[in-house]
């Protein structure tokens, strides 16, 4: 998706990497602590650790997608001004 401004696109490429890491480290880290306990704790764990960085990831598609919706309900809206005052004419 094209962003307005370079620097919007690199900021939000740059957190929605560092979401994903938040949550791989997360759930790794949890892994291997509680893997002496139990596989299925161990498991358990890392999903409940990768829930904070997923939760990000989430959050950074949701704004990706309600931009580009808001980005074509613009266009659209153009696109009938002009049939609209063609019509008119």
């Amino acid at each position: 998706m094209k962003l307005p401004t370079s620097f919007l696109s690199v900021l939000i490429n740059f957190l929605l990497g560092a979401s994903w890491a938040f949550a791989l480290l997360g759930a790794s880290a949890l892994f291997f602590i509680f893997i002496n306990v139990g596989i299925f704790y161990a498991i358990f764990a890392s999903f409940l650790g990768s829930l904070p960085g997923l939760f990000f990831v989430l959050l950074i598609e949701y704004f990706l997608m309600r931009e580009e919706k808001l980005n074509e309900l613009k266009k659209q809206t153009k696109l009938l001004e002009e049939l609209v005052s063609q019509n008119r004419s």
